[in-house]
Parts: structure tokens; sequence; C-alpha cells
């Protein structure tokens, strides 16, 4: 099948066209496509003869944006097969096959009904086949071709970045790079001229250039001032077809501004200035302004003024204000028009931030003269000194000078001065003041103790302008007197044991008093004299602002007195000295050997008896103990249904303990110490009830008469006997524990009674080691013999 292109336009085009069908066909020739012959010959196999394939042209082109009232001719479709009778069909099948393109199903021409855009799609892939119209079979094999848009010059140059804004240093080269700029085309690079661009600048010269080729924007003069002109707004044009006549274009803007650069000094706008202050300027404040322009903007226009020389210097300071860039000229010390009229000043102006490239432009900096002319003014009266102290007694009569304050005006006319005392405050109140003199006097009589300081503010103004008023403080010291008498520090809280020592220290005492240290601080610390003697206490003065209080007995009684007062005699160190009596409360209170009270409370009744609170808790323990038992013993012996005592023994104080698991309620007769308790008063031994004995006990051999001469050891050892050789005992398991406290001890008595009779200095505190039990005893014998030595 032969396709055939008609859409050669341009004169290439169409050589290439016509070099193409003359090679297809002078190499190639015609496809002639035909079915594959058999022939059926009698005795021999079927022959097959492979189709004769012919030279296929598989691309066509066809021209974007047709405008034309009839299809667009692409080309045909031919195959050797088709004798021109009709009997082949064409049928074309792919991309845009009966929408876009069309094809003659007789002929095999192929049509585009509607205008393609390049731009939008570049090619279209179809297929061809050629079948028999009456059999609907293909006569040759289906064959692929594409349909190529061909591109026109149909889209201009676009800049997809604009417009622009972009920046470059003033002063700089010519030829300096500023930006490269851009433009698309969206036409076949790759076919004709329709994308080639070419940059041109259509405004910005002569100050700037583009290339051509490469959009790249340069700087086209030396030193491009900013301070002459700071924005330039350059047009860029982008042209296809390599610029030529009929080409698309398209423009952007470029907005170029000049940077700063600090390649301008600064510079007075006068070489001589003249500034005006009042005397009466305060030091510290402003007093003037002064600025160098400078045409560079942000830090290459920052600026530092100094003075360099001149008669003020000392007198007047100088700084920069950053945001103005303004000199501002300070007072550093106070003006006085009556000693100096003018001051001149130099001052300089610098830039801070130097670009070395333009140094050859001069010195960044500035000088002008600035002439200070101090003003005459109508001062208020200076007072000689800035602060005033003063001093006054303590209970000063009114009236009573304290001090004196002097002011006098500073101006030549020399006016006369009047005093007053601002009353601001209560305190003011306290005193007055000479109007002419300035002598400060008392108005009240004062009392250190209770305000030892006054501040108060004395005024001063001229007669002739009582407007000029001026102030100053003046603190007054309250002077101490020695008013008031010493006295004890605190309410001392003194303890005496009853088992003390002569000798010994129970307390330091110290004194406080109101008045200063130069007329209380010694303090002297005595008994009252115009008592007795005391024969309890004594007082040592330690020469150190204390004393100590020590005691004379050796021992001392609660019973006998539980708070004793002593009156101390203290005065000061002051002139004339001061005194005062206080009392001193010592009491009496039971302690430990190691001098810890134990207690101070009056003890109850049984203190008498020689009985001390832990011994009374022991006995009350002890008796809820002996209730305890007791009732435990109604408890068991109701439950066993026999008396819990027998009543013809004589009961003495035992302890019964035993661990039996054996005999039972009725096995009693184990435990029956009867004997022991009182060997004397034993009755007739008695056989156990639950067994019959066949052995009978030896005790039965003694007779009852004699039992009272017999030994309590031969007793038990009896009783032993006739429990191991008791056949009848069941094997019970029990203990039996006998207490008896014998026949009365040869030894002598040991009771206190008659032991006041005797003399003797023993010390009884050792007692108190032997337990609770024993501290009463020594301290009743203590007492007995401190009595005894009264």
């Amino acid at each position: 099948m032969r396709i055939t292109s008609t859409s050669c336009i341009c004169p290439v085009l169409v050589c290439l066209c016509f070099v193409q069908r003359c090679y297809g066909a002078a190499h190639h020739g015609s496809i002639k496509v035909t079915r594959n012959q058999t022939k059926h010959i009698e005795g021999e196999t079927e022959v097959h003869h492979r189709p004769k394939r012919g030279w296929v042209w598989n691309q066509f082109f066809v021209l974007e944006e047709h405008m034309g009232p009839d299809p667009q001719y692409v080309g045909k479709l031919h195959s050797n097969s088709d004798k021109g009778d009709g009997s082949v069909k064409y049928i074309l099948t792919g991309e845009g096959a009966g929408t876009i393109f069309i094809i003659d199903d007789t002929t095999g021409d192929i049509h585009s009904t509607k205008s393609l855009d390049r731009e939008q799609k570049t090619h279209y892939v179809l297929h061809a086949q050629a079948i028999d119209r009456r059999t609907n079979k293909p006569l040759e094999p289906e064959s692929e071709f594409i349909i190529k848009v061909q591109d026109i010059n149909d889209n201009a140059p676009k800049f997809t970045d604009g417009p622009y804004i972009v920046t470059v240093p003033e002063m700089s080269e010519m030829g300096t790079s500023v930006l490269q700029v851009t433009a698309t085309d969206a036409d076949d690079p790759t076919y004709g001229n329709s994308a080639r661009v070419v940059y041109s600048i259509l405004q910005g010269q002569p100050y700037f250039s583009v290339d051509p080729k490469t959009g790249v924007i340069r700087t086209a003069l030396h030193n491009m001032d900013r301070e002459a002109r700071e924005h330039y707004s350059v047009v860029i044009q982008a042209k296809d077809m390599a610029g030529q006549v009929g080409g698309l274009s398209g423009s952007t803007t470029v907005n170029i501004t000049l940077t700063d650069v600090n390649d301008n000094p600064p510079r007075f706008p006068q070489k001589h200035y003249q500034l005006y202050v009042p005397e009466s300027a305060q030091v510290g404040s402003a007093v003037g302004k002064i600025k160098a322009n400078d045409a560079d903007t942000g830090s290459n226009a920052d600026m530092k003024y100094t003075i360099i020389n001149g008669d003020g210097s000392g007198v007047f300071s100088i700084s920069t204000d950053k945001e103005t860039r303004e000199g501002i000229l300070s007072l550093k010390k106070p003006l006085n028009y009556e000693k100096k009229k003018s001051y001149t000043l130099n001052i300089e102006g610098a830039n801070t931030h130097l670009d070395f490239r333009f140094s050859h432009l001069g010195p960044f900096k500035d000088v002008t003269m600035l002439k200070v002319i101090v003003g005459d003014v109508d001062e208020p009266p200076l007072f000689t000194m800035p602060s005033y102290v003063m001093e006054v007694y303590e209970n000063a009569k009114i009236g009573t000078p304290v001090g004196t304050v002097t002011a006098q005006d500073p101006d030549a006319a020399n006016s006369l001065v009047r005093y007053f005392i601002d009353h601001n405050t209560e305190e003011d109140r306290y005193f007055t003041i000479d109007a002419s003199t300035g002598t400060i006097k008392t108005a009240k009589i004062f009392d250190r103790e209770e305000t030892p300081w006054y501040n108060i503010t004395v005024a001063a103004s001229e007669i002739d302008n009582p407007g000029l008023v001026s102030h100053v403080p003046v603190g007054i010291r309250i002077l101490d007197v020695n008013d008031n008498p010493p006295e004890l520090a605190r309410d001392y809280d003194a303890v005496v044991c009853e088992n003390t020592k002569p000798g010994q220290v129970i307390q330091t005492i110290t004194a406080t008093d109101k008045d200063n240290s130069a007329n209380g601080a010694r303090f002297h610390f005595s008994l009252d004299e115009g008592l007795s003697l005391n024969p309890n206490f004594t007082l040592r003065n330690n020469e150190d602002n204390t004393a100590s209080i020590l005691t004379r007995r050796r021992r001392y009684s609660r019973t006998t007195q539980d708070i004793y007062y002593l009156p101390v005699l203290i005065s000061d160190g002051g002139v004339p000295p001061l005194s005062s009596s206080s009392t001193l409360t010592i009491r009496v209170c039971a302690c430990e050997r190691d001098g810890r009270v134990r207690t101070c409370h009056a003890e109850a009744f049984l203190s008498s008896a020689g009985l001390s609170t832990g011994a009374l808790i022991a006995i009350l323990l002890c008796i809820v103990i002996l209730l305890a038992i007791v009732v435990l013993f109604i408890t068991l012996r109701r439950s066993k249904k026999e008396p819990l005592i027998i009543s013809e023994e004589d009961v003495r104080e035992n302890v019964v303990t035993y661990d039996d698991e054996g005999g039972g309620e009725e096995d009693t007769e184990a435990f029956d110490i009867t004997a022991l308790r009182n060997p004397s008063a034993a009755e007739e031994l008695k056989y156990r009830r639950d067994v019959r004995p066949e052995v009978k006990p030896l005790s039965r051999h003694h007779p009852s008469s004699s039992l009272d001469s017999i030994d309590v050891q031969e007793f038990i050892k009896q009783r032993l006997a006739e429990a191991d050789l008791d056949p009848s005992v069941p094997p019970y398991d029990s203990l039996q524990t006998y207490a008896y406290e014998g026949h009365r001890s040869e030894a002598g008595s040991i009771s206190s009674l008659d032991s006041a009779t005797t003399h003797s200095d023993q010390d009884y505190n050792y007692l108190g080691d032997w337990g609770p039990e024993f501290k009463k005893l020594a301290e009743l014998y203590g007492e007995i013999e401190s009595e005894r030595t009264t």
C-alpha cells in the first residue's frame, strides 16, 4: 500500500517529498498487495507464495491553525491491489480518526476537518488498512503512520517572571551585571525560527544595555550617582524569528534602583553658629542642637559629633541622636553669668562607616565653630551648704537655739534674704526660725527615747522678689540625757534545786537602759542594802553588765518554802547615775543529780510520808494487778466449786505457778501446800480423791505433835519422797512453787525511826542511783540532815 502526501507546502518540503517519492519508486516500486495464490494440482502439495510488499511513506504533515473553508488535504493511501474498480475499501483508525481526520474509503484520500494547534498536540498516530469490499478480508497487513502538526509562528515570546525589581550599587563600573531576563516562545524550537528569540532595549538607554542573545542587563554609564537619580524604568523586548521582520514580540519592565554607598562626606551648612543659654540652665539638660548634612542614607550617613577644642569643652558635652543624626549639646557644669559670659566650641561631625574606595573624594568629616552666650537671670538665694546637720539635747527648754543657716543672693544686686520653715510635715512645727538671721530654735521639749531625729526643710527667698525661693534640708539630732534608770532585761524564771550546794550559780541576769550607750552602757548590780543579810542567796557583779545569783545554803525544801523573792538594785554609769530596784522570783524545784528539773509543783499528801509521784503510780499499779489476780482466782474457784481460801489455814503471801495438763478439775490435792504456809497449823495429810493409794505416805508415821518443831526443809524432803514412792500417782505434769519467809532474821532493824538520834555528815544523794524507789528516801534523809545542821 502506498501512502501519498500532498501537504508539502514550502519548497524545501516539496523537494523532500519529491525525493522521497522518487526514491520509493525507483528502489522499491509500487506495492501490489495480492492475495496468497494457491494452486491445487493433483498429486502435489499446496504451495504458499509470500505477498510482495511495496515501500511505505509513513509520515504526513498538516499545517496548524488552518483557517480555509474546505477541509485540509493531508495525503493519500493506495494499495497495489487497487485496480481502480472500487473493489478495495480503505479504513482509517487511531487518534482523531473519524473526528479530526476522515478518509475516502474508495480513493484513500485523507483530509483534516478541524483547525489543529501544535502547542496542544504535536502529532497523531493512526492505522490504515485495505480490505476487499466483497469479502471484507484484508488485502494486506495493517500499516501505522504518523500525522505531524506542522508549526507556524503563532506564539509571541513571553516574560513569565516580569515585571522585575532589582537594585545595583551607585557608582558601579560600566558593564556591571544587573539582571538576566528570559522570555519563552511556545512555538517549535526545532523547526524554523519561530522560537528563536532576540532581546533588545526599548527604554532605559543610555543608562543600561541588554545582551541580544542572553538577555543580561548591564550598566552602560560610568559613576551613576544615586543622589542625582535613584530610580530607573527599563523596558526589554523579546522578538522571535531571530528578530526578522514579521516576527512576534513581547516586552517586560525592569525597575532598577541605585543603592547608596558612602560617597558623600558630611558638611555643616554654616561655619559659625551662635547659641544663647541662660545661667539658670540645669546641669545635665540639653541646651542646643547642631547638625551636619550628609547626602547619603542609612548607615552611610551615620554621624558622630565631638568637641575638639575650645574654652567650653569642660563645661559642655555633645552626643549624637541616632534617629535625627543631630548633635545634642548638654550642660556639664552650672553656668554663672557673673563669672563668665560666653564660651567658644569647635565641633566636628564625622561619618562612622567609611568606604575606602571613595577616600579620594576628601575627608569624610567637617568642623564648625559654636559660640555659647550665657544669659543673665535673677537667681534665687544660694545656701552656703547643700545640707545642714544640727544637735540639741533632749529636755531642753522651749526656745533653745539649735543652729543657723545662711543664704545669699548670687546676683550682683545682692538683695536681702528672708528665711522660713517649709511646714510640709508635723516635724516642721517643732522648730522656729528667725526670718532675718536664719537661727533655728526649739518649739517643744523633746524626748530622745521617743524620737531621736528630726528632718525639716528651710526655705530662703529674696525680699525684693519673693517668688525666687531655694530650699535646703536640715537634720536635727536629739542628744541623750541620762533620764531613764536601768531595769532587768526581762522577767527571769530563776530555779533552785532542793539538793543544791552552797556557792552554786542558779541564774545570770542583765539589764537594759533606754538611754544611749554614753549614759547607760555600764551597769552595777547589788542586793538591796536596806535589808539584812540574805541567808539564802547572794549576788556577784560580773563587771560585764551582768550579774550572777548564787546559793548560800546546802539544801532547800519545797515543803518548807517553795518561792523566794530577791530584791536587786541596778545602777547605770550616766551623769548623774540613776538606779532602780527589781525583784527576782526564785522557785524551789526537785531536780535530778545532773541538775535537770524534775518538778516544781507542790506534792500531794503522800509527800509527807516520803512517797514520790513515781512511787504512788507504782503502788496504784500493784493494787490493780492484785485485784486482777484476786478476780482470776475467784473465777477459777467458782469453776471448781471449791472455796477460794480454807478458813482453818493461816493464809500468808505466796505465789502459786503451775502448768498442769493432767488430772482435770478434781486434781487439787497435788497443789495443797498448807503445810508450807504454816507448818505449825498443818492438818493430817489426806489421801487423793481420784485414786486409792496402796501405800501410806511417810508423813503418817510422824505424829501431829511434832509439827511444831519440824524443819521446813525436812518437811519438803518428806513430801518429795512420798510423791516419788506413791505408785497410785498418775503421771501428772505439774509445777509447784512455794514461797515462805521463814523465821525472822537475827540481824538488827534497818528502820530509820531511830536514825535521827545519831549525828552523821553522810551524803545520802547516792541512794538516788538505786532507782526511783529510793529517791524519796534520799530526799527525806537529806532534809533531816539539813534541819539538824540548821
